[in-house]
C-alpha cells in the first residue's frame, strides 16, 4: 500500500527527527535543561508544541471518526482557542512569576503540600492509564490499515506500529528532555497541517467541492449539526456549554502536559506569544480533523469511498481517516500524510513521557529526597520516562477492549469527571484570596472521589445495563456533560464553605499568586498593541467558525 517513495519520505522525516533529538541531548545538565529546555524557548517552538502536544493521532484518526459518525457535535472542544487565550492573559502571569516548574508545585505555594500529593498523583495515573493507551492505540491502528501484510498480519502490524512507535518517542524524549520535545514538535506541526490539508483537499475534489458536502450534511441535519437538540442523549446544546469550558480550563489552563510549553520561555512576553501562538493554531482541527470525517462519510455515502462497517452496518468511524490516506492521496504525500500521523502520535507521547518524568521526579522524589543533586535528579527524571514508556506497552493489550466501547466519546466522559474539582481549585484559588489550604484539599479529594464513583456506576448501571437499584440506574444515565456541571458546583461550593468557615491563609501562600497580590506592573510591560491585536485575531476567527457551522446546514 505505500510505495518505496512513500517510505523514503518517512524515513527522511525520522533522520530529521533523530538529528534534532542528538543535537538537543548535548544540553542536558540541570533540572532547568532538561525539564523546562534552559527557560531560553522562543515563542513560535512553545505555540508548535503546545498544538502539536494537543493534536496526537487519536485527534488525526478519533475526530475523523466523529466527525463522520456525529458531524460537528465534537467541534465545540476543538474550538477552545479562546480557551488557550485564557492561558495567556489570565493564567501564563501567575505561573511564570511564581517560577515553579509543575502544576502542583504551584499548587503547593498557594495552598500547601496535602493539595500537591493529591495533584501530582491523579495526574500520573491518568496519564498512564489514559493518554497513554488512547494515543498509542490509535496510532497502531493507522498501521494496521495501511501496512496489513507488511509484517505477516494487520494483528501483527498493530503491535509493531505501537510497539516501535512507542520506544522511539521513549528514547529521544529521554535523550533530549523538554528541548527535544519542543523543537520536534515544531517540525512535526508542520507535517501535520500540510498533511491534513491536504487530505482535506483531495477528499473534496473527489467528492465534488464543498457545496456537496453541504447537501450531504443537510440531509442528515439531526447527525451532522453543530448544536444538538437538547433531547439529544449524547451531546445536548446546554450540556455542551456546560461541560466544554470546564474541560477546556482544566486542559489548556492547569494541566501540566500543556502548561510545561509556556513555563520553558525566556519571559514572560515569550511565555504569552507562545499560548497565543497555541490558540490561533488550536482554530484549525474543526477544518482538518472533523471535517475530512465528514468527507469521508459522504463519499462512503457516493460509493466512492469504501469504509469497513461493523456488524449493524455503521462506518467504523476509526477506519475512515486511514483509508482515505490509503485511497485518496498520490504517491509520495500519501508518504508525507503517514509521517503526519506517526508525527502526531509522537509528538503527544513525547509531551507526556517528558511531563510524566517532571511530575515525578519533582513533586514526589524531590520532596521524599530534597538534599538529592541536579545531575541525579536528570537521571531520576530519564528513568522515570522509561517506566511510562514500559506502562505504556503493557497497556497495549487493554486498548482493544477500550476500543469496543466507544473509546473517543470515553474520554470525554472522563475528562468530564476528572476537570471539575481541578477547575475550581485553581479559578477560585487565583482569584479569591481567602481560599485556603483546607478548602483546596477538600475540593480535590471528595471532586475526584465523586467523579470516579460516577465513572464506576456509569460502567455498570442504567439503561441497558443493570437497573436495579433505581438510584444507581438514575444516576449512571446522567449525561457526562450534565455531571460535569454538577460537580464543578458542588467542588466550588465545597471549597468556599471549608474555606470560609477555616482560618486564613498565610500572607506567604497569596503573595504573587492570586489576582490581588500579583505584580500588575510587570504583566502589564509584557504585553503591547501586537499581543492585542493577535488575540482579536483568535477570537474573531472562533467566532467566525461558530457563526458558520452553526447555520451552514
Amino acid at each position: 500500500m505505500l510505495s518505496s517513495f512513500d517510505w523514503t519520505i518517512i524515513c527522511i522525516y525520522f533522520l530529521i527527527l533523530l538529528g534534532i533529538a542528538l543535537s538537543a541531548s548535548r544540553r542536558q545538565k540541570t533540572t532547568t535543561d532538561y525539564f523546562l529546555a534552559g527557560r531560553n524557548v522562543g515563542f513560535f517552538a512553545i505555540g508548535a508544541s503546545i498544538f502539536a502536544s494537543n493534536i496526537g493521532s487519536e485527534h488525526i484518526v478519533g475526530l475523523a471518526g466523529q466527525g463522520a459518525s456525529t458531524g460537528l457535535a465534537m467541534a465545540h472542544y476543538e474550538l477552545h482557542a479562546w480557551i488557550v487565550v485564557l492561558l495567556a492573559w489570565v493564567f501564563v502571569p501567575f505561573y511564570y512569576q511564581s517560577k515553579v516548574f509543575t502544576m502542583p508545585e504551584f499548587l503547593e505555594k498557594r495552598f500547601g503540600k496535602e493539595p500537591r500529593w493529591i495533584l501530582s498523583i491523579v495526574s500520573l495515573t491518568a496519564y498512564v492509564l489514559t493518554k497513554v493507551s488512547v494515543t498509542v492505540y490509535a496510532g497502531a491502528l493507522v498501521f494496521q490499515t495501511l501496512l496489513p501484510d507488511t509484517f505477516g498480519s494487520p494483528q501483527n502490524a498493530f503491535w509493531v506500529g505501537a510497539i516501535t512507535t512507542v520506544t522511539l518517542t521513549g528514547l529521544y524524549t529521554v535523550a533530549g528532555g523538554l528541548r527535544a520535545v519542543l523543537y520536534t514538535d515544531l517540525l512535526q506541526t508542520i507535517i501535520l497541517l500540510i498533511g491534513s490539508t491536504a487530505i482535506t483537499y483531495f477528499g473534496l475534489i473527489k467528492l465534488g467541492g464543498f457545496n456537496e458536502l453541504r447537501v450531504f450534511a443537510s440531509e442528515n441535519v439531526a447527525q451532522y449539526a453543530l448544536w444538538r437538540p437538547l433531547s439529544d442523549p449524547d451531546f445536548p446544546w446546554l450540556g455542551i456549554l456546560i461541560a466544554s469550558p470546564i474541560v477546556g480550563i482544566w486542559y489548556w489552563c492547569t494541566d501540566q502536559y500543556i502548561v510545561q510549553r509556556t513555563l520553558a520561555a525566556k519571559d514572560l512576553k515569550t511565555a504569552r506569544r507562545g499560548a497565543l501562538l497555541g490558540a490561533f493554531f488550536k482554530i484549525w482541527p474543526v477544518l482538518i480533523f472533523l471535517i475530512p470525517g465528514l468527507i469521508g462519510a459522504a463519499l462512503n455515502a457516493k460509493g466512492i469511498l469504501e469504509i469497513a462497517i461493523d456488524k449493524d452496518g455503521n462506518i467504523i468511524g476509526d477506519q475512515v481517516f486511514p483509508t482515505m490516506v490509503a485511497t485518496l492521496l498520490p504517491e509520495g504525500l500519501r508518504g508525507l500524510v503517514v509521517a503526519g500521523i506517526i508525527a502526531a502520535l509522537m509528538s503527544s507521547l513525547s509531551s507526556l513521557f517528558n511531563s510524566t518524568a517532571t511530575l515525578f521526579t519533582l513533586d514526589i522524589y524531590k520532596k521524599i529526597k530534597p538534599k538529592v543533586s541536579e545531575q541525579k535528579l536528570v537521571l531520576i527524571g530519564r528513568m522515570a520516562t522509561l517506566v511510562v514508556v514500559v506502562f505504556g506497552l503493557l497497556w497495549i493489550p487493554i486498548m482493544p477492549m477500550i476500543s469496543k466501547g466507544g473509546l473517543y466519546q470515553y474520554l470525554q466522559s472522563v475528562q468530564g469527571y476528572l476537570a471539575p474539582p481541578i477547575t475550581a481549585v485553581f479559578l477560585l484559588g487565583l482569584f479569591n484570596s481567602r481560599i485556603n489550604n483546607k478548602g483546596a484539599t477538600w475540593g480535590l479529594s471528595l471532586g475526584f472521589i465523586a467523579g470516579m464513583l460516577k465513572l464506576i456506576i456509569q460502567a455498570f448501571f442504567g439503561k441497558e445495563k443493570i437497573a436495579n437499584p433505581e438510584l444507581l440506574a438514575y444516576i449512571g444515565d446522567i449525561n457526562f456533560l450534565y455531571f460535569s456541571g454538577i460537580l464543578f458546583l458542588f467542588c466550588a461550593l465545597l471549597i468556599c464553605l471549608v474555606s470560609y468557615q477555616t482560618e486564613l491563609p498565610d500572607e506567604n501562600q497569596i503573595d504573587g499568586l492570586t489576582y490581588q497580590t500579583i505584580d500588575k506592573d510587570a504583566i502589564r510591560e509584557s504585553w503591547d498593541q501586537k499581543d492585542i491585536y493577535a488575540t482579536g485575531v483568535i477570537l474573531g476567527l472562533v467566532l467566525a467558525i461558530y457563526l458558520y457551522f452553526s447555520f451552514w446546514i
